[in-house]
């Protein structure tokens, strides 16, 4: 396969937190196919399972232009999306759903995901929670993997609750009996 980036035959499978994905051997950049992206983020931190990456889900928040790079599997115009509000451009395939990262990019989202989690488990908790327990009936993943997101966000947030109000967390958790 081509580089998006180098434009030249680089590109070999390689074995990232349990997910094959195709790397080029000149520039670093990795090629996610549908779907990888989020499986090795959960690999890379399972606390973060129940953010999902899914940047097709609400187009309206993205900055989209044509970018100059082609698909490696289709050769059709990648897109360039800025997600969110970090600063990480992702270039995105809109008919394979495959992502294209450049050096680092990986990692930019998750540390971005990790700070992003950390403020939305304390300050949007009622809703992030009710969010998490709808996608147990609505997907994105399976149901299987929905409820595992839903428990790891109750994780985090008593967690989280833990660390702000440790004296109320010894009473909820110590002096009032167990049934």
């Amino acid at each position: 396969m081509f580089c998006p980036n180098c434009k030249e035959k680089t590109l070999e499978k390689v074995i990232l937190l349990n997910v094959e994905i195709e790397y080029c051997t000149k520039c670093f950049g990795l090629w996610f196919d549908n779907d990888e992206l989020r499986l090795a983020k959960d690999k890379e931190d399972e606390n973060l399972n129940w953010i999902d990456v899914d940047l097709w889900r609400d187009k309206k928040k993205f900055e989209i232009s044509k970018g100059g790079r082609l698909c490696p599997h289709c050769r059709m115009p990648l897109y360039e999306v800025q997600y969110d509000n970090s600063k990480v451009k992702v270039d995105l395939c809109s008919l394979c759903k495959g992502i294209w990262l450049d050096k680092k990019e990986f990692k930019k989202i998750v540390n971005y995901l990790k700070d992003k989690a950390d403020y939305e488990v304390l300050h949007d908790f009622s809703r992030n929670l009710m969010e998490e327990f709808w996608e147990i009936f609505t997907g994105p993943e399976k149901m299987r993997g929905e409820i595992l997101d839903f428990l790891t966000f109750t994780k985090l947030l008593r967690y989280k609750f833990m660390i702000q109000h440790p004296h109320l967390d010894f009473l909820i958790y110590n002096i009032i009996p167990k049934p």
